[in-house]
């Protein structure tokens, strides 16, 4: 097998890692809980619940229940038979027990009888199920399909007669229920069993951060292989027309979510912009402001970002400022831009005197972080997207600690080709879930960083000194990286830390493969930026630090001999 095939998926050991690496990932959500399904599958009569139910539990190593199977065993009769002898009345009541218990008493995967979600104590059910973090899915059949199945599986009281009609009566009714009811929804239109229960085992495992607050539009930011599939969902009925923003080295993924865009029956304007931070100018902007009134863009369309953090910040920018803001959904496509840029609702382009300097904050209608893109991501990306990672361990998770040092080698040691699949797959699947979830905790309650948010800019002040003196040759995360590191410095001096908290932040970056020291610039070139900070007031330099790891502090108007201090002992020893 090529190099190409095992990186493109192609690899049949590949698929195997993956799916053994999801059953340890099953077997460690399950410990220590209450016994409770993995995911509930719903569906119409023929839509394959049994079957693709079957092949999701084989794919995980757990087992396999169908609520009707159950039915006729604790009734000793057929589901038909159960029907003429006491009526859909009782039958339902009589389903609803049986669910009810199973949701308690049963792991593994359930499968639900096709009218169970009609029943409104169900519906409370599945509600209480989903509050927990269960996964309710809707399984989509193409109509056809299941309508053939259904007429050959038999014993379907609910189909007697002539099944095609009730079939299509029932769907009316029971559509916008399902859809209502499920977290999850799969569309099975002309997929092998198989092939069905892996899009269903890839959108089950995925991991899910909400976001929101008093002056936030709720969204969420899925985690997981293959999230991309849901862009249509996430964009809704509503746009027509939808600008793809996207850079040239990710191509590949910018062709998937183009055909994804298609299939969904949107009209695409692909908009190719520079890579990284050359794509986040005013002149870039306006480009593409000129092609959105070229080509009809109302306020009821929509724009995707996809790519890295500057893709994404963009997009964003163009997406607040069209018409006064539209609808955009982010794709991130990088580890730093799934954890950082496109989950906070800061958009932005650069100016010569500053990055970030003009923008806005404006949320995404959803954030799809799929995780597939990291297997075309090398190295040394990855690596600096751990800068954001730690820095978010140390002002708030500290088990983000614990992770990074527990794993540090094989994160370090990073292979995109060998990604999926492995052992390391879960790891990451966490770190970013964590990450993510602290910035939902400052974004939630201070949008517009007006105090509580600028405690996610730890390690930010000195980081964007350095990445203007570097023309932005050095990458984001690195820059952080050596920031919290400086902070941390400024910190000690103060007497807020001791000096064994500031040798962990260079043994734990270091381990990473993250640098800690930089010998740019000058000490008054790197103060005067650090002045022109965002945080700064007036002409009061403004820092976070640390009062121990998890509590950060606002600093204001420190001695400048200490904030000189901070910056010498970042500098290389020779």
């Amino acid at each position: 097998m090529t190099q190409h095939h095992r990186r493109y998926g192609g690899s049949r050991d590949a698929s195997r890692r993956r799916y053994a690496t999801r059953r340890a990932d099953v077997a460690s959500h399950q410990e220590g809980r209450l016994s409770a399904p993995v995911a509930v599958l719903i569906g119409m009569p023929g839509a394959g619940k049994t079957r693709v139910g079957g092949e999701v539990a084989q794919l995980l190593g757990v087992r396999f229940t169908d609520s009707d199977e159950v039915i006729e065993h604790r009734s000793g009769m057929k589901i038909t038979d159960y029907f003429e002898r006491y009526g859909e009345p009782k039958f339902r009541a009589f389903e609803c027990d049986v669910i009810e218990d199973l949701l308690h008493s049963t792991d593994g995967i359930l499968s639900l009888g096709g009218g169970a979600p009609m029943t409104g104590q169900v519906r409370e059910a599945l509600a209480a199920y989903e509050e927990n973090g269960g996964k309710v899915v809707y399984l989509q059949a193409d109509p056809h399909e299941a309508m053939e199945r259904a007429r050959r599986g038999g014993n379907r009281p609910m189909l007697a007669g002539d099944a095609d009609a009730k079939w299509r009566a029932l769907y009316e009714v029971r559509d916008p229920v399902f859809r209502a009811i499920a977290n999850v929804q799969v569309r099975t239109h002309g997929s092998s069993p198989q092939h069905a229960a892996k899009k269903v085992v890839d959108m089950v495992m995925e991991h899910d951060v909400h976001v929101t607050g008093a002056s936030i539009t709720p969204y969420d930011v899925r985690i997981g292989v293959g999230t991309s599939n849901h862009l249509a969902e996430v964009l809704g009925d509503k746009p027509v027309k939808v600008a793809l923003i996207h850079t040239a080295p990710v191509q590949r993924h910018s062709d998937r979510a183009r055909a994804l865009l298609r299939q969904g029956g949107y009209e695409v304007s692909d908009i190719l912009i520079p890579d990284a931070e050359a794509g986040k100018t005013i002149e870039v902007a306006n480009g593409i402001w000129q092609r959105l009134g070229d080509e009809g863009f109302t306020r009821s369309d929509a724009v995707v970002g996809l790519g890295g953090g500057a893709a994404t910040d963009l997009a964003g920018f163009v997406a607040a400022t069209w018409m006064r803001g539209i609808r955009y959904v982010n794709c991130p496509t990088s580890l730093l831009a799934m954890v950082d840029a496109s989950t906070g609702g800061k958009t932005g382009i650069n100016t010569p005197q500053g990055k970030n300097l003009v923008g806005s904050f404006y949320t995404p209608a959803g954030v799809l972080a799929d995780m597939r893109a990291l297997e075309t991501l090398p190295n040394d990306i990855f690596v600096e997207g751990l800068g954001e990672v730690a820095k978010s361990g140390f002002i708030r998770d500290p088990q983000i600690l614990t992770i990074l040092e527990e794993h540090a080698r094989e994160l370090r040691a990073f292979d995109g080709s060998t990604f999926l699949g492995s052992p390391l797959e879960g790891v990451v699947a966490e770190l970013i879930e964590r990450t993510v979830t602290v910035k939902a905790y400052h974004v939630s309650n201070d949008l517009r960083e007006a105090g509580l948010r600028e405690f996610l800019n730890y390690g930010h002040t000195l980081g964007h000194a350095i990445e203007q003196i570097e023309h932005f040759k050095w990458r984001h995360g690195n820059a952080v990286a050596v920031g919290c590191v400086f902070a941390a410095e400024l910190s000690h001096i103060l007497g807020y830390i001791d000096e064994d908290l500031v040798e962990y932040h260079r043994d734990l970056l270091g381990s990473l493969g993250l640098p800690t020291s930089w010998g740019g610039g000058d000490w008054q070139r790197v103060l005067a930026l650090m002045h022109r900070d965002k945080k700064a007031r007036g002409n009061t330099l403004r820092f976070v630090i640390l009062d121990g790891i998890g509590h950060p502090i606002h600093l204001d108007n420190p001695p400048i001999e200490a904030v000189h201090e901070a910056f010498e002992r970042i500098r290389p020893t020779q």
